[in-house]
């Protein structure tokens, strides 16, 4: 199964972007809990696309494609803003109290912790996140 949506870089759009994911996964007979954990993790990556891929004020589109098979679920996530490789970011020392721990880098330490694989690639002046996560029996 092969679905595809596209958003623009405005927060307005997260509502459409976690009925996306619940229909890819209702479609792929993913339990609630694990569509649940799918949707914060996309939530996770497609927020830091709005935020920061577009300078402030330009219109820009970020299209989502979801595949699934009987071993994963895979969301590509592209777009054509400044490229940023999040895989590059340093791992968040969560033993640090939230006052001594640097800002930023919390919302890919939680896609990292959802989903089996994360790979980044700069296609054709497109930032290009692949995320993957292995399905058990559709619950993971």
């Amino acid at each position: 199964m092969k679905k595809d949506i596209t958003l623009s870089n405005n927060l307005d759009e997260v509502p459409r972007l976690a009925d996306f994911v619940d229909d890819v996964c209702m479609t792929a007979g993913i339990d609630m809990s694990s569509t649940m954990s799918l949707n914060l993790a996309m939530e996770e990556a497609v927020v830091n696309v709005i935020d920061y891929a577009y300078p402030a004020g330009t219109h820009g589109d970020i299209h989502i494609t979801a595949e699934t098979g009987d071993q994963c679920i895979k969301f590509i996530i592209r777009d054509s803003g400044i490229p940023f490789d999040p895989t590059t970011k340093g791992e968040v020392d969560t033993t640090l109290s939230a006052e001594d721990r640097p800002i930023g880098g919390l919302g890919i330490h939680l896609v990292r912790q959802m989903m089996d694989s994360i790979n980044y690639e700069r296609i054709g002046g497109q930032n290009v996140l692949t995320l993957r996560k292995n399905l058990q029996g559709k619950g993971f």
